[in-house]
């Protein structure tokens, strides 16, 4: 669902937005045409680390990749994947909820170490290409 709903935004961005933001926001809309340059080759990864972690406001990633030609379609299915542990953790801690006594129980050590598993594993087809073209240089 929140692929959907993302999706939603990155096509009102397309179709009505580009003046906007980029008037609003040009320092933040160059930043990112510069991190999606430098990840030309592995969007779907590069999205779906960014979904999976905190580093760029969702918001953002969802009204500006149109802006700096990320294709829909390594938005959507990064986003996809990218978003989906992050919703199991959610609903995990919401199936336990009547049983826990801080909130702090939500997030457990199996939670955390789970996200960051995804984190890595969407990384590890970019670090594999980067040494392997360093090995055929």
């Amino acid at each position: 669902c929140s692929a959907f709903g993302a999706t939603f935004c990155y096509l009102l961005s397309d179709t009505f937005g580009k003046k906007i933001i980029t008037r609003y926001f040009p320092e933040r809309i160059n930043n990112w045409n510069a991190q999606v340059q430098q990840h030309r080759e592995h969007l779907f990864n590069y999205i779906a680390f960014l979904r999976a972690t905190p580093l760029i406001p969702n918001w953002f990633i969802n009204v500006a990749s149109p802006i700096v030609g990320v294709p829909l379609s390594p938005f959507f299915f990064g986003t996809l994947f990218g978003v989906s542990p992050l919703c199991a953790m959610f609903i995990r801690a919401g199936t336990t909820l009547h049983q826990l006594t801080t909130t702090r129980d939500a997030f457990s050590l199996t939670s955390i170490l789970i996200l960051i598993a995804f984190a890595v594993l969407a990384l590890l087809p970019v670090i594999y290409k980067k040494k392997l073209r360093e090995k055929l240089s």
